[in-house]
């Protein structure tokens, strides 16, 4: 190297060492974040997702429409279904799948309130565990938080909705006895709770992958505190 390299080498180098110091100033961890700032992203995160996944799914075709969280009739029932399309019975099965959808469909928005009240008492602990969890992490904490009285907000509103539909009463009286000899779990033998339980795992998978799209794209969500801690996941 000759002196005139040498002296363009040393004088680049304070500019070089000065973008070094920058990225790594810029290049948070999760260690590197206050309890505090960790919350209120993922707060601000899931109450983001939980409320885009009611959307999503409380609405025509939210649930039918979908085939990730489409409900189906379960198990045994599926199969006894395709027997009934061939004699001719498909359109009575198609009206029961339709109405146990519009259902989960209809019930759906009263979940908005409890999902947002849950983030927004969220614990730092839970905040912490969520943001290096894995990918259920989102649909645990959901599930613990609301289940129980989600399936009492939803239950009347499903019930109301597929009472109208006769063969309803039907798929109990076979599902009852189907369950009997364990083609059928007991509690999708009620067609009432099975289309409920359906509603709330459909809800809570939606809500995850809203969830995972922040992640993937903190800077596409236009929030400088979900920028900063899904940022430092990275």
């Amino acid at each position: 190297m000759d002196r005139r390299d040498f002296s363009s080498a040393f004088l680049a180098a304070p500019a070089a060492l000065a973008l070094l110091a920058m990225r790594h100033a810029h290049a948070l961890t999760i260690d590197d974040l206050s309890a505090g700032d960790a919350s209120k992203g993922l707060k601000a995160a899931l109450e983001k997702g939980a409320t885009a996944a009611v959307s999503l799914l409380g609405r025509q075709d939210g649930f039918l429409g979908n085939p990730k969280v489409r409900i189906p009739l379960p198990g045994y029932l599926e199969d006894a279904a395709k027997m009934l399309r061939v004699v001719g019975q498909g359109g009575r099965i198609d009206e029961l799948v339709t109405a146990m959808n519009r259902a989960a469909e209809q019930a759906v928005p009263a979940a908005k309130d409890l999902l947002v009240n849950a983030v927004r008492t969220m614990s730092v602990a839970d905040a912490k565990g969520i943001l290096v969890g894995g990918d259920t992490s989102v649909t645990q904490f959901f599930a613990n938080k609301t289940r129980a009285p989600l399936t009492e907000k939803f239950l009347p509103v499903v019930t109301y909705a597929t009472v109208k539909v006769k063969l309803a009463e039907k798929y109990n009286h076979i599902a009852g006895k189907a369950a009997g000899y364990g083609l059928v779990k007991k509690e999708d033998a009620n067609i009432q709770r099975y289309v409920t339980g359906k509603s709330l795992d459909g809800l809570y998978l939606m809500i995850g992958e809203e969830e995972r799209k922040i992640r993937q794209d903190p800077v596409g969500s236009g929030s400088a505190i979900l920028q900063k801690v899904f940022g430092a996941l990275r």
